[in-house]
């Protein structure tokens, strides 16, 4: 069983904004370094944010000052808030939890940002 699923994605217009949840289930949520990856259709997948364990934050530079990465350990979830989408932002988005050696991925949601 994937232990991470996340939801949220959609379609949604160029300047919109969109929440992302990860929800992770039958692991310690608080030990792990949780964060936001991505693939658009031809492309390698990216990382767009990640939270430590310790709360820090760190964005890509393709996102920063639209994004806002924030983990809420007593319910085991991250948010991912992305605001003024553009159609450059339309990808997979993929969460992922890391510890030592130890990494999980959640099966993906689709962001499409079109008008």
């Amino acid at each position: 069983q994937v232990p991470l699923v996340e939801s949220g994605g959609g379609l949604v217009q160029p300047g919109g904004s969109l929440r992302l949840s990860c929800a992770a289930s039958g692991l310690t949520f608080s030990i792990y370094d949780m964060g936001w990856y991505r693939q658009a259709p031809g492309k390698q997948r990216e990382v767009v944010a990640t939270v430590s364990r310790g709360g820090g934050t760190n964005y890509a530079d393709s996102v920063k000052g639209r994004v806002t990465l924030a983990r809420d350990n007593a319910k085991n979830t991250v948010y991912l808030q992305m605001n003024s989408l553009k159609p450059e932002d339309t990808a997979v988005y993929y969460c992922n939890a890391k510890f030592l050696k130890t990494a999980y991925w959640g099966q993906g949601t689709q962001v499409t940002v079109s008008s």
